[in-house]
């Protein structure tokens, strides 16, 4: 198992005063069979009342009210997570693994992560991808995963910023240019369009330094895919990084698509434009520098706030993207 440290801050500057911001949260890490979070804090400036909850998914999620004038918004995420390897997969599947795919797909279980959502839907652009990568039900759905991480990956080129928070998968088929948010989003409409479960999952990934200098992620919060086959349960797939989910890979919030789940969401009163800056530091923690007193309680969570001192006409949605 692995510990991780995880800084993430966050940064809105307004270019004139507004008077009220409302913002949720989602940074926790989740608590599950693979990870646990055993200590995280979250600090807001200006002050504000930080209230928390879990969604239907168990996605923990922090939200608050800045009923005031302000310039800036700024928000602190400090996390240590434990992160075990994943379970061991098998070599291949049975292509009679597509008959139990329809018959899990009749029972209406998986219906969330069968149907078409925001961002992850058909479109002729997919379609013609699809054809082009040659996927399709030719061979066991175990292989066929797989083959489709890889293809997507060398078919598309991982470019920061070159699709927006909000951008249909077309934008990136079209550029072949995109981000973490559509390397996932792309994956999961294929998935789901050959019948095969699939689900988004937002979080951060660790890096070795050598590959780093292949693919720089750090900066922001990674996206993932997670698909489900009857005889293995969900399976974690990176198509930006061409690999399987590792120990290194920090479940923060699972959801159909980005749009549940992105890492802040909000709105703000006032007629001015927003900057958003973010910064995401991932450390590596030796087990013997972590208190003892958090690996035996498990899961705490603990909320610490900076105090700060302290034209209404418009409403903005203020989100950061998933690089």
């Amino acid at each position: 198992m692995k510990y991780f440290t995880i800084h993430h801050h966050t940064r809105y500057r307004y270019s004139s005063e507004v008077s009220e911001s409302t913002m949720e949260v989602r940074m926790q890490p989740r608590t599950d069979r693979q990870q646990r979070c055993l200590n995280f804090r979250l600090e807001v400036w200006p002050h504000a009342q930080v209230l928390a909850t879990n969604d239907c998914m168990q996605n923990a999620i922090h939200y608050f009210d800045i009923p005031r004038s302000h310039s800036e918004l700024l928000l602190r995420a400090q996390t240590l997570v434990m992160v075990q390897e994943s379970e061991p997969l098998p070599e291949g599947l049975e292509s009679s693994e597509w008959k139990a795919l329809e018959e899990v797909a009749a029972t209406g279980q998986h219906w969330d992560w069968l149907t078409s959502s925001r961002f992850a839907r058909p479109t002729p652009l997919l379609h013609d991808f699809a054809e082009e990568i040659g996927f399709g039900q030719d061979e066991d759905p175990f292989a066929a995963l797989f083959k489709l991480n890889e293809r997507i990956h060398a078919a598309i080129e991982y470019t920061p910023q070159s699709t927006a928070v909000d951008s249909p998968i077309d934008t990136a088929l079209e550029k072949r240019r995109g981000v973490c948010q559509d390397f996932s989003h792309i994956m999961i409409a294929l998935l789901r369009k050959a019948g095969i479960p699939a689900r988004y999952i937002s979080g951060y990934v660790f890096l070795d330094p050598e590959k780093k200098k292949e693919k720089e992620i750090s900066g922001a919060s990674h996206a993932w895919v997670e698909a489900f086959l009857p005889s293995t349960g969900w399976i974690g797939l990176d198509p930006t990084n061409n690999s399987s989910v590792s120990d290194k890979h920090i479940r923060i919030a699972v959801g159909r698509d980005y749009a549940d789940v992105p890492p802040t969401r909000g709105t703000y009163k006032g007629n001015a434009r927003s900057e958003l800056t973010v910064g995401v530091h991932i450390s590596e923690t030796e087990d013997e520098d972590i208190p003892h007193d958090l690996l035996d309680n498990g899961h705490i969570t603990t909320r610490e706030y900076i105090e700060a001192e302290s034209s209404t006409r418009l409403r903005f949605e203020q989100e950061q993207q998933q690089q």
